[in-house]
């Protein structure tokens, strides 16, 4: 399966002009030939905790954003964004940081990221998610992760056994992208699947983001990066090959 990440800028909390700056970039990606195109965390919005215009509901017009080009394209379309998710306590009114996998056939898949990032303020305007969400698509076995989760190398290891490919969208600020770049490689290498982590580029918030996306192969090498700009990152994702790694060196097993 070829898969497109979309290294993008962000105009803050500005829903419709950022669909009509990511809709071009959605089509170059299926032009490439992706099967899966994956955006950043907050597509829509940035990330915008302080407003309090932020929260949609689930269904909103982000997710439909994504449902339309999947199904314009025939392809499956993905990012983040702020949903209030259906049949939660209306007295409580933050949304999720809720990650969203629209598929060509209207197929919705959501992840509410588990861990908000409480250096950022994040748990004080975003509700925490409550479980994993895992995927099949073209035969490639997907588990959902977002941003600050990446610290959390746990949950990446219980979901190994039944993961080809973690997809991991950030809003992920320049000033710690070392720590960015580097556990992107660990989680491939531990966990000897694809990683492919889509991080924002531009300001907003006060806040610079450099990108530096990356798509990670099941022995840690880098198959295609991003630097500074807007751009579009694509790799072809094997799950023989994560068989055939984990297969000759079976670290998996050995694991306590």
């Amino acid at each position: 399966m070829r898969l497109a990440a979309v290294q993008h800028d962000i105009i803050w909390n500005d829903r419709q002009a950022n669909f009509a700056r990511l809709a071009p970039m959605i089509a170059a990606a299926v032009a490439g030939g992706a099967r899966l195109v994956l955006l950043t965390e907050t597509f829509s919005t940035g990330f915008a905790v302080d407003d309090p215009q932020l929260a949609e509901p689930e269904g909103g017009p982000s997710s439909q954003f994504l449902a339309e080009q999947a199904a314009l394209h025939g392809v499956w379309v993905c990012g983040s964004c702020p949903e209030v998710p259906a049949g939660t306590d209306p007295a409580d009114t933050r949304p999720a940081n809720s990650f969203v996998l629209a598929g060509p056939d209207g197929t919705m898949h959501r992840y509410h990221k588990i861990h908000p990032f409480t250096f950022g303020g994040e748990d004080r305007h975003f509700r925490p998610g409550s479980g994993f969400v895992q995927v099949e698509i073209d035969g490639v076995r997907i588990s959902l992760f977002v941003c600050y989760d990446l610290r959390f190398a746990d949950e990446f290891w219980g979901l190994a056994p039944t993961t080809d490919l973690y997809l991991v969208p950030a809003n992920w600020p320049e000033p710690r992208r070392s720590h960015w770049m580097a556990l992107l490689q660990a989680r491939a290498i531990e966990n000897q699947a694809y990683v492919v982590g889509c991080n924002r580029v531009g300001e907003g918030g006060g806040l610079t983001y450099v990108g530096d996306s990356r798509i990670v192969d099941p022995l840690g090498e880098l198959l295609a990066t991003g630097s500074q700009g807007e751009t579009i990152l694509f790799a072809d994702i094997e799950p023989a090959t994560v068989a055939a790694v984990r297969d000759r060196f079976r670290f998996l097993p050995d694991r306590r």
